[in-house]
């Protein structure tokens, strides 16, 4: 699989990130971790591997921590395999009632950052990650605070670079104000179906009652400073991709219509054509494949041999639109 240089670090990453929040059984409080959930997590990183997938995106949050920490079980078995990998994990988001009585919220304050790189580390079972994102922006977020935890964790080995996910262009100015080092990622939510990315820059001067406020200049800032744009969810939960659509928009079936017509003239699976949508894009978008199923990886893996036209590409757009370029 091809390989990327991420801008301003040293990671070589494949074009394709495998996602781990499926990992550890999902979004239930105090599962058991399982030789099933065990194997689960063996096969899948046995086939990101076999694709020569080697960039996996964790959160602290996963399965409640279990994702992490059967990653790091399955790791423990494979020493050598530390140094093939680039582990990207999150920190910021807290449960509601954790402690008891607590709201759900964010937190980006300088206890709670190393606290929670501390314990991916030791889910992990490593000594440091490639990458640590703040997953969702605090509203309550000092500069000073963020750059005092970057330092201390970078001084000590445990985490090489930084970056973002979620946060806007003026939140990035902001908070690069205050670092010494760049951001180097900002992962947003990114798909044919969730295009606002691409539509900030249609619509724009437009009388459209879908111009998506809050994502003007993002896309442009991240390739004028180097940040990795990473995109989540960006097989679109599976509804341009065999998930049941019956009771979806027209857009939505109309562009599911679409992907599976150009599909069937490639002879790939429905997954490669919406996964080429946005590798298509120059800003060199690294797709994180939600799923865990081997079947699916692989699947995502034949983007990379699928190459949309100009016209193929805007006629997806404007169908997931649902109206003619302006």
């Amino acid at each position: 699989m091809e390989k990327i240089k991420i801008p301003n670090t040293d990671l070589q990453v494949s074009r394709l990130a495998a996602g781990c929040m499926g990992l550890g059984g999902g979004w239930i409080r105090d599962l058991e971790l399982t030789d099933e959930l065990e194997k689960q997590t063996r096969l899948f990183l046995e086939a990101a591997l076999s694709l020569e997938i080697n960039f996996f995106d964790h959160a602290n949050i996963y399965a409640f921590g279990r994702a992490e920490e059967v990653f790091g079980r399955v790791m423990r078995g494979k020493p050598s395999l530390r140094s093939q990998i680039v582990i990207q994990s999150k920190c910021g988001i807290r449960w509601v009632d954790v402690p008891p009585g607590t709201p759900q919220r964010f937190d980006f304050s300088y206890e709670n950052i190393i606290e929670s790189v501390d314990g991916s580390l030791k889910r992990l079972g490593t000594d440091y990650l490639d990458i640590l994102l703040l997953h969702r922006p605090d509203v309550l977020w000092e500069g000073e605070e963020i750059a005092r935890a970057f330092k201390v964790l970078k001084s000590a080995g445990k985490v090489r670079y930084f970056g973002v996910s979620n946060m806007n262009r003026p939140s990035m100015e902001y908070l690069q104000s205050f670092l010494p080092d760049p951001l180097v990622a900002n992962q947003i939510e990114m798909s044919l179906l969730h295009h606002g990315f691409a539509e900030v820059s249609v619509s724009f001067n437009q009388d459209s009652p879908v111009y998506p406020d809050g994502l003007e200049g993002v896309i442009e800032y991240c390739r004028l400073k180097g940040l990795s744009l990473q995109a989540w969810r960006p097989l679109a939960q599976g509804f341009l991709t065999g998930r049941d659509i019956s009771k979806q928009p027209e857009t939505v079936r109309k562009t599911a219509g679409l992907v599976s017509d150009y599909a069937k003239m490639r002879g790939v699976p429905a997954e490669a054509v919406v996964i080429s949508w946005l590798l298509k894009h120059p800003a060199g978008i690294i797709p994180i494949l939600g799923t865990t199923r081997p079947d699916r990886l692989a699947n995502c893996a034949k983007s990379l041999d699928v190459t949309l036209s100009r016209e193929e590409w805007y006629r997806l757009f404007e169908t997931a639109r649902g109206r003619p370029m302006p």
